[in-house]
């Protein structure tokens, strides 16, 4: 059964920085793409970046520049390094991984940004 766990959320205040990591178990088949998500109370989850396995990315408007997402595949693990945080960015990150048509989830990290 394939498992994602999620580590490296905390608080921290605004300007500073957090790095995600999201470790993927008990695949039997290569996972293609990754990706970070994030949901904020009374919000939609949305999403923040995605990396293909090839290592393309793809960024949400609204962190580009202050975010970057990479991946290990002999780790099957990927990160999310966010820079220069704010408020606005508090929310539960939930990483997720597509292997073949199927996608599974994380049970997320908690992520808050004081003013």
């Amino acid at each position: 059964q394939v498992q994602l766990v999620e580590s490296g959320g905390g608080l921290v205040q605004a300007g500073g920085s957090l790095r995600l990591s999201c470790a993927a178990s008990g695949s039997r088949f290569r996972i293609s793409t990754m990706g970070w998500y994030r949901q904020a109370p009374g919000n939609q989850r949305e999403l923040v970046a995605t990396i293909t396995r090839g290592g393309s990315t793809d960024y949400s408007d609204s962190v580009k520049g202050r975010f970057t997402i990479s991946r290990d595949n002999t780790k099957n693990t990927v990160y999310l390094q966010m820079n220069a945080l704010k408020p606005e960015d508090t929310a539960v990150y939930y990483c997720k991984s597509v292997i073949w048509t199927n996608d599974y989830w994380g049970q997320g990290t908690q992520v808050t940004v004081s003013s």
